[in-house]
């Protein structure tokens, strides 16, 4: 039987209260109101991020033709996320997290919409080693407290629903903004679809700007307010307490180094190996965002029938293999395969992963404790994503990809030894 939320557990809940929890997830999830424009929000912000995706690193490859140079601006932006998520989870779960939420998109909105200003006088690449890492803290802020409202949103038993849904329909937007991306930056540039992404951020925080937030209850409170790094204890200490946490959290610290750079190592492979020009990257982005969108649309029914242990190692097993030929794809059609292959994986095994923290994690928790797993899960992976992209240029994304694709088929194999094997539908606190 799945979990209910933390307090009609602890018996403390109102009848009033337990009515209005059973009301919302027996409603479809498209009939609920806030959940809806919640869920809009998220969509335009991801349409504008995915025009980021692809902008910024031909920003960098075009003025450097350096896929190390895209790399190391990777690498800055990851460090950026890693400290700010060591004090994200305190932040979130002692503020307004509605007023937060929309605060993050408008410093967003105003950031990026610098570059395509400057960008009229010429190119700056330093800019884009600031307005990124600034971005990306503010992002972690945003991330953290996305997912700690979910939860209230729609209740717990839909929450790998919810999750999945969210995905999905933010893969269909990243279906439209690559391909719109490369389109733009085939005929203005690429510094016109950062100018869309920023946009975006403003259309994001209007929306939430009309969701009402549930309340937090007494029980759910933040207890007294401690230091940062006792904060980040209290996170990493209930990880660790919690078997199959513990474990995903190990295993996800090596496959954030393996990946984080996989985006610009595609880029890297179809414009300076194949030879292809920027609206090509933009479609095989786009054609591979439709496999983020399977995979978000599968999971839910893929957990419920094989547990959360075999979706989730079989999810870390098919992105091994998917990267592993990605190097070697002289295709366009293949290429656009694998990728869409990649991220369907990464859909399904991310948002297991996501939905399990907020299933088994207390409310008053939920922020430290996604703060703490987001601070370790991510700490190597800057540095990856600059060996990725530096190996690359020395010795070609072929064997590059090969290797890092099966180190992560080893992960999943890793998985089989740990309680992740043994997790089945639900799992318990």
């Amino acid at each position: 039987m799945a979990h209910g939320s933390a307090r009609r557990e602890d018996g403390t809940g109102s009848p009033a209260e337990a009515a209005d929890d059973g009301l919302r997830e027996a409603r479809p999830l498209w009939r609920q109101r806030d959940f809806g424009i919640f869920w809009a929000a998220q969509t335009l912000s991801v349409l504008g991020d995915s025009f980021a995706l692809i902008a910024l690193p031909l920003l960098v490859l075009e003025a450097t033709g350096s896929v190390a140079r895209m790399g190391l601006l990777t690498a800055v932006g990851g460090a950026a996320a890693v400290v700010a998520a060591v004090f994200a989870g305190a932040v979130v779960d002692r503020v307004d997290r509605r007023r937060l939420l929309i605060a993050c998109d408008l410093v967003r909105m105003g950031l990026y919409g610098v570059i395509p200003l400057v960008w009229l006088f010429g190119p700056q690449i330093w800019l884009l080693y600031v307005v990124l890492p600034l971005c990306e803290a503010v992002g972690m802020l945003f991330a953290v407290g996305y997912v700690t409202v979910v939860r209230g949103l729609v209740g717990t038993e839909r929450l790998t629903e919810a999750n999945g849904r969210l995905n999905a329909t933010a893969a269909a937007a990243g279906v439209l903004g690559p391909l719109g991306a490369g389109l733009v930056a085939a005929w203005s540039g690429p510094a016109a679809a950062v100018g869309v992404d920023a946009a975006s951020f403003g259309g994001s925080a209007m929306c939430l700007f009309f969701v009402r937030f549930p309340g937090r209850t007494p029980d759910e409170q933040p207890g007294k307010r401690t230091g940062l790094w006792q904060e980040l204890r209290t996170g990493i200490a209930f990880l660790y307490g919690h078997p199959v946490l513990r474990s995903l959290t190990a295993l996800l610290f090596v496959f954030s180094f393996l990946t984080l750079g996989i985006y610009d190592l595609v880029i890297y492979h179809l414009k300076h190996d194949l030879g292809h020009d920027d609206g090509t990257v933009g479609t095989v982005m786009a054609a591979g965002a439709l496999g983020t969108i399977t995979g978000a649309l599968l999971v839910a029914r893929i957990r419920r029938r094989l547990g959360f242990g075999p979706t989730w190692t079989g999810s870390v097993a098919g992105c091994g293999l998917a990267f592993a030929g990605l190097g070697w794809a002289r295709d366009v059609p293949v290429v656009a395969a694998l990728s869409a292959a990649f991220l369907a994986c990464a859909a399904m095994g991310g948002t297991c992963s996501l939905s399990l923290r907020q299933e088994v994690t207390p409310e008053h928790l939920l922020g430290r404790v996604t703060s703490a797993f987001w601070t370790l899960h991510y700490a190597a992976a800057p540095v990856g994503a600059a060996v990725l992209t530096w190996a690359a240029e020395e010795q070609g994304t072929a064997p590059v990809a090969l290797a890092a694709g099966a180190t992560c088929v080893l992960l999943a194999v890793t998985a089989l030894f740990t309680p992740i094997r043994g997790a089945g539908r639900t799992v318990s606190r």
